[in-house]
């Protein structure tokens, strides 16, 4: 099998039964020996803020010298890069190479996997056959449910903020929603984002009936030193002048879950000194989240794809871009509350520029150009991403003109491309 054949395969798997549940991965993972029961987890959900979150827990334990996995999704620029072992991706052949091994396994079930099932077994085969000792694994969507959720119990459960996503799937209130995130703790250690007093219940209550111990991030402690461009300075309780390339004040909260996750594991044995802590944090790297990709205009690109990330892209905007006329580059999912997105980010530009990113999902820019035509501003519709870059750098002509793109991560890895093209 090449390459190409291996993600034609992977893409082309449909579901084939409507029971939800883990029983799939289960059999999947048993036909293949169980690779999962040979490695150590820890266990990332949430609505906002896992990737990050993931990604610096996985920056942290390569500092320390662990071989370590992160299985995230969805990708920016590749496929490979969900899963990565010591922060290399997958390699084309060996991705080929361990899908036509499931292959015949997925197929031989009277209940086919799902494409995320298929490419959880994957992931987990990939990092048995590398020997990590740690594995920094993000939920897919929810927690109980969830394919990753076949793991025993992880060294850690993490769970990042809680918002209004998938409510079609996981609940219609915040709840119900942590109801579903709560069900990746199994007993050990559970780290949590603060939140609602009735949302923290729900994790001391899956913590109480599993006997899990709960850790609460310290945002108290969180104090904001510097922030420019090139990324954040801050204390955190009795740490002082931590640094970390992520923007945002949503990236420190995310850091202090972090490091309450590492204080967690260094408190059951696993070797992380101060310096290895400070060190992966510094180096992190997860593009896409509101990361800096020109300078001449200033360009950022954003994945918020929700009303919670939108909020905390305002802040941003207002943190970072005060007093700049700023032009939006956007394109969104048709599944998305677009409509309560735009209201919150629609004051801070000046004109829209809309795109159809690429995804069957994806609403129309021509549709998402009638819907923000309400809030009086010009709006440009351009037939593909790479246009819609091009419209944008154009209109920002001023000498303190800006770019923002945002709506989805579907389009963030052809914006890259075409920002740090021009």
């Amino acid at each position: 099998m090449t390459y190409p054949e291996a993600l034609s395969y992977i893409h082309s798997v449909s579901w084939k039964g409507s029971v939800p549940g883990l029983s799939r991965t289960r059999e999947l993972l048993a036909r293949l020996g169980n690779p999962q029961e040979k490695l150590k987890f820890v266990h990332i959900a949430g609505t906002n803020g896992k990737g990050s979150t993931a990604a610096m827990l996985a920056s942290i334990f390569r500092a320390a010298g662990y071989r370590t996995g992160l299985y995230t999704s969805p990708f920016i620029l590749c496929f490979n890069e969900r899963m990565q072992v010591d922060g290399e991706m997958i390699s084309d052949e060996e991705l080929a190479e361990i899908t036509e091994f499931v292959r015949p396994h997925a197929e031989a079930m009277q209940d086919h996997p799902t494409e995320f099932e298929l490419v959880t077994a994957i992931a987990m085969e990939y990092f048995m056959r590398h020997d990590c000792q740690i594995v920094s694994l993000e939920v897919g969507l929810g927690g109980e449910l969830d394919s990753t959720n076949v793991i025993s119990t992880p060294e850690a459960s993490v769970i990042c903020n809680i918002g209004l996503d998938h409510t079609e799937v996981l609940g219609d209130t915040l709840e119900k929603i942590a109801s579903a995130q709560a069900g990746i703790i199994k007993g050990g250690d559970a780290v949590i984002y603060r939140g609602k007093p009735s949302v923290e219940q729900v994790f001391a209550d899956a913590c109480a009936r599993t006997g899990a111990r709960l850790h609460k991030a310290d945002f108290d402690g969180i104090h904001l030193k510097r922030a420019d461009f090139t990324g954040q300075v801050f204390d955190l309780g009795a740490r002082k002048d931590l640094e970390i390339p992520l923007l945002g004040e949503h990236q420190l909260k995310n850091a202090a879950v972090v490091v309450a996750t590492v204080d967690a594991l260094t408190a059951k044995g696993w070797k992380i000194s101060e310096e290895q802590l400070r060190r992966g944090l510094k180096t992190v790297s997860w593009p896409g989240r509101f990361e800096l990709l020109r300078k001449k205009p200033v360009f950022f690109v954003d994945g918020g794809h929700n009303p919670q990330c939108m909020a905390a892209l305002a802040k941003n905007l207002e943190q970072y871009l005060s007093g700049r006329r700023l032009i939006a580059l956007t394109g969104v999912m048709a599944d998305k509350d677009y409509s309560d997105m735009y209201r919150t980010m629609a004051p801070y530009f000046s004109a829209f520029v809309t795109v159809t990113p690429e995804n069957p999902r994806a609403l129309p820019a021509e549709k998402l150009a009638e819907m923000l035509a309400q809030f009086g501003k010009p709006v440009t519709v351009c037939a593909s991403v790479k246009e819609g870059v091009e419209t944008a750098i154009r209109l920002a002509s001023g000498e303190n003109d800006a770019v923002v793109a945002f709506g989805s991560l579907y389009m963030v890895g052809d914006i890259r491309t075409a920002a740090m093209e021009k």
